[in-house]
């Protein structure tokens, strides 16, 4: 059974992952250091890094569409085995990246791999990284128009079992997101899995 992660480039996936299990796992400053599939065994499940989609540093944009469609095929042909998803996004990067592709009359990518994963029932959890860039007092209003541009009524709240604001660098947020993860494998009946998750 696995845990998949997916997320714009440079969103701190990586990250996520090596504060969730404290393996040393490559990261980079520039987009697009992930660029395969990578699988980290965890006990007796796996977590899965998925490539960045969106924006990367010196890689073509044919590559960069092939990626994405990896993803999609990857998700829709190992669903059975995946437990849920984490859709990693940067927390204060998100809205401008969203009203840009809607400025052009598209639909941006990170809303749209957020109804797939729905659409798949992979009970997806939000992973809002970044968090300590952005003032406390202000954190609110950004987490609010976050879940209005996911298509979730703020305030967002309400959605705690949904969205989780984490600093993948500094660690704030990551024990309520272990939290939400333990709850949504027990809920699944596979408390069993859970040993490595300290």
């Amino acid at each position: 059974m696995e845990i998949v992660l997916v997320g714009r480039s440079n969103v701190g996936k990586s990250s996520v992952i090596r504060q969730l299990t404290g393996k040393k796992i490559p990261i980079g400053k520039r987009p697009g250091v992930t660029r395969r599939i990578t699988r980290y065994k965890v006990g007796r499940m796996e977590i899965v890094d998925m490539p960045g989609f969106g924006f990367m540093s010196g890689v073509p944009q044919p590559l960069q569409e092939k990626i994405k469609t990896e993803i999609v095929h990857y998700l829709e042909k190992n669903r059975d085995r995946i437990m849920f998803a984490m859709e990693v996004i940067d927390a204060r990067a998100f809205s401008e990246i969203v009203e840009r592709w809607q400025r052009r009359g598209q639909i941006p990518v990170d809303v749209e791999m957020f109804s797939f994963l729905n659409e798949l029932n992979l009970n997806p959890l939000v992973v809002a990284n970044k968090i300590d860039l952005i003032q406390r007092g202000y954190r609110d209003v950004v987490l609010d128009d976050i879940c209005d541009k996911l298509g979730l009524p703020p305030p967002w709240r309400q959605w705690i079992d949904t969205l989780v604001p984490v600093s993948a660098k500094t660690g704030e947020g990551i024990p309520e997101l272990k939290r939400l993860i333990k709850q949504r494998i027990q809920d699944l009946g596979m408390g069993r899995l859970l040993g490595w998750l300290k």
